[in-house]
């Protein structure tokens, strides 16, 4: 180890860095901001320019472009050709490259950043410099990331080298932050210019934001990454106050919750269990909007998810302090709310601040199918723009409108075929996942009158995520004392539903619009 290239945009423990190095005799070149700060702490440190004879230019576009700097950095050693050709060249080897690169995530993530400005933090020479000390990883080592200054020093005090094991892992770790890199900047690039959102080729940015316990099952591996940029009233924002670390299902699980939570401006909870919501309700506070949704289903909500969007105060936290939750998350805690939930060791308390915002326009959701994904614009609509049509004879009332409603917000986040009814601002019963849709029917009437009473299911609102094949399920809610049903429509047999709802004195209504959830 002779000689170390140094230039750097986060200088966290680069001096420290560069003084180890100086104390074992490695020569050490720099540039611009990195040299004056390597300098003005004592280091000895020489200037690319008088490296390459050449000086840096266009505002310090280039310095480090140049044969004198690449040919040292990718001169293979056991090649006797490329050494003969450095010796004719006069120039010298680079044995270690510290780079890392412009921040152009953090310039781009700045109010009111121009295009400019974002352009001239795409470093050129950083990836270049570290991609040609990758590819000659045998030979070089490339330092990029500050947290790997430790166990450099380590082996070159120890065996007077960095181990070939160690190189190969931060050429690894160089072509992983490269690719990330270019990433960012392709899809800053693709809006500004205003490509399809779904181009030939596609790639995305995550950043981890912690490796998980286990994933859906004990025997899988998982890790919780976040979508890189302003991800506001989204639950990869939300702050743990409270207990254990969270699980892949606590995540996916509260996700769904989250989603459904949007849907609603009044106080609100709800109640998830295993992504299908169990128990939701509105009310004029969040007390009492909590107790209606633990009454839709007592049992489900036992181990659930507990959303809510406003401050958690102590009346709330008190009924909650009553059943084992997985989570609860909400804007706030009232500080005596805070208090008295913590004292239970497992339940995660999570505030997320905004928790009212969407996910901005142009997010994607993804799933993975074997060799390969499908990417589709997330599901942000609730309904079509333009009116609503009713297709029976007699038309809901305004207070049975208000129902289709809630449960239509709720069959869009319950899984297909799924069936959601609704009652008062309180869900009455849900049906989701099932194979057909009277089954999923069927068991939300049944959920309904075994923990709400036939009372509460006769003069209920029912929605479906998909449309009426059959008259079937308007015949179970005719017979359930269902009085009014919202469905997309669209079947070949919709006239047999319409019919059967005119029978019954059932109002439909038809959306035009479905709300399948795989």
């Amino acid at each position: 180890m002779k000689r170390a290239l140094i230039s750097v945009s986060d200088k966290t423990g680069i001096v420290a860095f560069a003084k180890e190095l100086e104390s074992m005799g490695v020569e050490i070149i720099s540039t611009g901001g990195t040299y004056k700060t390597l300098q003005e702490a004592g280091i000895n440190v020489i200037g690319i320019s008088d490296v390459t004879k050449f000086p840096e230019c266009l505002d310090g576009r280039v310095k480090t472009l140049h044969p004198s700097i690449h040919a040292g950095i990718l001169a293979i050693r056991g090649n006797e050709e490329h050494m003969r050709q450095l010796q004719d060249l006069g120039v010298d080897t680079i044995d270690m490259v510290v780079v890392n690169l412009y921040p152009f995530k953090e310039t781009i993530l700045k109010q009111g950043v121009t295009r400019e400005t974002a352009i001239e933090n795409i470093d050129i020479g950083g990836p270049t410099m570290i991609r040609s000390a990758a590819k000659n990883y045998q030979d070089v080592a490339v330092v990029i990331d500050p947290k790997d200054y430790g166990k450099v020093l380590e082996e070159l005090k120890k065996n007077g080298e960095v181990s070939l094991e160690t190189k190969l892992y931060l050429c690894a770790k160089v072509f992983m932050h490269t690719s990330h890199y270019d990433s960012l900047i392709a899809e800053y690039m693709k809006k500004q210019a205003g490509i399809e959102q779904f181009p030939d080729t596609i790639s995305f940015t995550y950043e981890k934001v912690q490796d998980l316990r286990y994933g859906e099952n004990p025997h899988q591996n998982a890790a919780f990454y976040k979508e890189e940029g302003n991800t506001e009233g989204l639950l990869t924002n939300a702050v743990q106050l409270h207990g254990k670390e969270l699980s892949f299902n606590n995540i996916n699980d509260t996700h769904g919750a989250l989603e459904l939570l949007k849907e609603f401006s009044e106080p609100t909870v709800v109640a998830c269990k295993h992504a299908n919501p169990c128990g939701v309700a509105s009310a004029e506070n969040l007390c009492e909007a909590y107790k209606k949704a633990y009454e839709a289903d007592p049992v489900s909500i036992f181990g659930g998810i507990i959303v809510a969007n406003r401050e958690i105060d102590l009346a709330t936290a008190q009924e909650l302090n009553k059943i084992f939750a997985e989570i609860i998350l909400a804007p706030s805690f009232h500080e005596d709310a805070l208090n008295l939930l913590s004292q239970k060791k497992n339940l995660r308390l999570l505030a997320l601040s905004n928790i009212e915002k969407k996910q901005p326009q142009g997010a994607v959701d993804i799933k993975k199918v074997s060799g390969g994904i499908l990417v589709q614009d997330v599901d942000n609509a609730l309904l079509p723009e333009e009116e609503l049509t009713v297709v029976t004879k007699r038309r809901p009332s305004e207070k049975e409108m208000e129902d289709l409603i809630f449960a239509w917000k709720l069959a869009k986040y319950t899984k297909s075929n799924g069936i959601a009814i609704a009652k008062d601002k309180q869900s009455v019963g849900i049906g989701p996942g099932q194979v057909n849709r009277i089954w999923a029917c069927q068991q939300a009437i049944e959920h309904g009158i075994h923990y709400l009473g036939e009372e509460a299911v006769k003069g209920a609102a029912l929605a479906s995520d998909a449309f009426f094949p059959f008259a079937d399920c308007v015949e179970a809610c005719a017979k359930a004392g269902i009085t009014a049903i919202i469905q997309p429509g669209g079947s070949i047999r919709d006239q047999e539903s319409i019919d059967a709802c005119d029978a019954a004195g059932i109002a439909m209504v038809f959306t035009g619009m479905r709300h399948f959830r795989h």
